[in-house]
């Protein structure tokens, strides 16, 4: 027997299962954690506690572009990650909701 709430999901998930896999409001569940990264990312490169890193980064300027750029692959990477692992945990949730109402 499944309970109010469960039959709820079930029927939020079935309205928005397709809706939620492709579009882009998904997106906004990782981003905060990927920008809260990244920032910690650039603080630790950038406030100088390790003396060799800080004399590597200050004698070749395009090291700067590099780690730029990696951690705008980082975030992007996290953001994605965790969209499809959200959507993916609700599926399976859903299914195996559905497998119990069907055995009830």
């Amino acid at each position: 027997m499944l309970t109010e709430e469960e039959k709820e999901f079930i029927k939020y998930w079935e309205a928005n299962r397709l809706s939620r896999k492709k579009g882009f409001r998904k997106l906004s569940f990782g981003l905060p954690v990927a920008v809260t990264v990244a920032i910690a990312i650039l603080v630790n490169f950038f406030s100088g506690w390790y003396k060799k890193a800080d004399m590597e980064i200050r004698s070749n300027g395009s090291l700067v572009l590099v780690v730029l750029i990696a951690v705008i692959i980082i975030v992007v990477f996290i953001t994605l990650f965790s969209a499809y692992h959200k959507w993916d945990i609700n599926e399976q949730h859903y299914r195996e909701l559905l497998a119990r109402k069907d055995e009830a």
